[in-house]
């Protein structure tokens, strides 16, 4: 039985690690503002090209893995990219590569090939594995969390959680969650789920109507799946891990306030954390069941 344990965190381990590979892709294509499409070439101008139409993949697209980084880059005059051009390097990304015409520009941090993405989504996966053992609803868990790295990842980025993945991973949730329900050995109450989205999906409304300012109604849509996830294992869970989003970002707020010198007014993604309250509350609800 110990062995069978093992092998299944490991297991559980290499899958968040290969997931994790190919997130920062997607996040790199969808760390854009609202107004503006998606991603479709790298920095230096290369069409990302690939399986699912260029949505898989790794972060760098084959043509910038091959070309020599430029030790200098070269400033880049400011521009407003249309639809479907290469957006705007970051200045502040190290590295960089050469557009088609010869000039050198700086990547966003986004995109490059990071082991820090693959090496937090395999802990996380790992971590569920720990604590919820064999029952079905980890297969619903390890599903779920590469996508929630990725919503996290583009949040950090741009401040901005997409419909398309925040609505459609509510759904998927209830869904998944209810097919583990069937299954013998499920360790926690489908109906529950279903309350526990609009429940803290309504707390987050409220809370954004008080303060529009404070809170982006991404992170309202974004409770809802989350929601979902806690409710599994039950109203204290839900409390729980909701509870220790707003702890996180609190302690990550003061720690700019006191290192940065950061004010009120200071726009922080509350999205990473949420995801993180989240993880901790499913880690503690698994445990206790």
């Amino acid at each position: 039985m110990e062995y069978a344990y093992v092998t299944l965190i490991a297991a559980a381990a290499l899958w968040g690690a290969a997931a994790g590979v190919l997130v920062p892709r997607p996040a790199y294509r969808m760390s854009v503002e609202p107004e503006e499409a998606w991603r479709n070439a790298c920095p230096a101008g290369h069409p990302l090209t690939g399986p699912a139409q260029g949505w898989l993949g790794t972060a760098r697209c084959a043509s910038c893995a091959v070309s020599p980084v430029p030790a200098v880059s070269a400033p880049v005059p400011a521009a407003t990219p249309g639809p479907g051009a290469p957006d705007a390097p970051d200045a502040d990304a190290p590295g960089g590569t050469d557009r088609p015409d010869g000039t050198a520009v700086r990547a966003p941090a986004v995109y490059r090939n990071s082991v820090v993405v693959p090496a937090v989504t395999a802990l996380a996966c790992a971590a569920l594995a720990a604590a919820v053992g064999s029952r079905p609803e980890l297969a619903v868990w390890l599903l779920l969390a590469p996508f929630a790295v990725l919503l996290a990842l583009v949040d950090r980025h741009v401040h901005r959680l997409p419909d398309q993945l925040t609505l459609p991973l509510a759904v998927a949730a209830a869904v998944l969650l209810g097919g583990a329900a069937l299954l013998p050995g499920a360790g926690g109450s489908w109906p529950t789920a279903l309350l526990g989205g609009p429940v803290l999906g309504a707390a987050y409304l409220v809370l954004f109507l008080v303060n529009p300012n404070g809170m982006g109604f991404g992170d309202v849509k974004l409770a809802l799946s989350l929601g979902v996830a806690l409710g599994w294992y039950g109203w204290e869970v839900l409390f729980v891990g909701a509870f220790a989003g707003f702890l996180l970002g609190a302690v990550y707020g003061l720690g700019l306030v006191v290192l940065r010198g950061a004010g009120r007014g200071t726009a922080i993604p509350f999205g990473p954390f949420m995801i993180s309250g989240a993880l901790l509350g499913l880690l503690l609800g698994a445990l206790a069941v």
